[in-house]
């Protein structure tokens, strides 16, 4: 898996259209701490999850920004420290489906292609392995590749994912089990 820079966030640009300059005060300073230490812990597997979501990394890197800038607007209505970090999964989990599904709307008007991969090195097939997983697991229906997604990615427990996507724990257990079944399936038929 490649690595990538981790973009800072600037205090600045998050601030943008949460208060103006002359809001700017010291409430402003506990949020922006506040954001930096989250940033800190959860800006990888945010954006790996992301990436896995919407299968590019850039977009996926536009994704968990705008989940952290909403996170600081929402910063007072999230007063429990531990919910904070679930407010960024659901809001990446949100706005990947919202782009994911301007990309569908904007296919049915743009022909695909699909390029074919140029890898020549070594990995080739480490690469092919884990294409045809990601392909598999996007042609699961959204509630299993959301569960798996956020079960194998972020390693949540059905606890957590329950939350994270306001459903029932007993639905998370149902759709993860469907999903590995289902993604097995997938994959058998690769050739």
């Amino acid at each position: 898996m490649s690595t990538h820079c981790r973009p800072r966030l600037s205090l600045q640009v998050m601030m943008s259209g949460v208060a103006d300059e002359t809001d700017a005060t010291d409430a402003a300073i506990a949020p922006a701490a506040g954001i930096e230490v989250l940033h800190a812990a959860h800006y990888a597997p945010l954006v790996r999850l992301a990436t896995l979501m919407l299968g590019d990394l850039h977009s996926a890197e536009e994704v968990v920004q705008d989940a952290f800038i909403r996170m600081l607007a929402a910063w007072d209505r999230v007063r429990d420290p531990s919910q904070r970090a679930r407010y960024l999964q659901s809001a990446v989990m949100n706005g990947a489906r919202n782009r994911a599904a301007r990309r569908r709307v904007a296919a049915r008007f743009v022909p695909f292609r699909e390029t074919p991969p140029s890898l020549i090195e070594d990995g080739i097939v480490a690469e092919e392995r884990h294409r045809a997983l990601v392909d598999a697991l996007r042609r699961l229906p959204r509630r299993q590749r959301e569960c798996l997604a956020l079960r194998f990615y972020l390693d949540l427990s059905e606890r957590e994912i329950a939350r994270t996507l306001g459903i029932a724990e007993g639905s998370v257990k149902t759709h993860t089990h469907r999903g590995l079944r289902a993604l097995g399936a997938l994959l058998e038929e690769k050739p």
